[in-house]
């Protein structure tokens, strides 16, 4: 088997339901991935929006969760618990947030798994979601995502 992301709240391609919408309970989906790499130390998870106007926008980014974990649980991404450590994302918060497009098209959300050859990144509490992602790059050995749909 190859690693993969999966969620059950919602389809690879499909319309993330308006539980996990910034404007409805704005809780994180849960999130289940199975066959990573077995030298796998660690994981990062990034969700973005490459279709926002202003460019691609991060809605969350936590990273350190440990090698032996397999998922998420819904609602993880508070800011406050998790077993991993949250960054800022660019709404300026700590933690999850979740869509919340201008109204028209649909927007993709991609929730970007990275399985990481170090157990710590270097990178402080507070980082911004884009410092994350770039300190994990040198690090990524394997990479699987979900992408969801939302439109308002």
């Amino acid at each position: 088997m190859a690693f993969s992301l999966h969620s059950p709240a919602f389809q690879n391609g499909g319309a993330i339901p308006d539980t996990y919408a910034r404007d409805g309970e704005n809780r994180s989906p849960p999130l289940q991935w199975t066959d990573p790499p077995t030298e796998a130390k660690s994981f990062a998870l990034i969700v973005e929006d490459p279709d926002a106007p202003s460019g691609t926008f991060r809605h969350w980014a936590v990273w350190s969760l440990g090698a032996e974990q397999r998922h998420l649980r819904e609602g993880a991404g508070t800011g406050h618990h998790t077993s991993g450590v949250e960054g800022v994302n660019d709404f300026g918060k700590t933690g999850y947030d979740g869509p919340q497009p201008p109204p028209g098209p649909a927007h993709h959300y991609h929730f970007r798994l990275l399985a990481l050859n170090v157990v710590n990144l270097g990178v402080p509490e507070g980082a911004k979601a884009e410092a994350i992602e770039a300190a994990c790059r040198p690090h990524v050995i394997a990479e699987t995502e979900i992408v969801g749909t939302y439109r308002r």
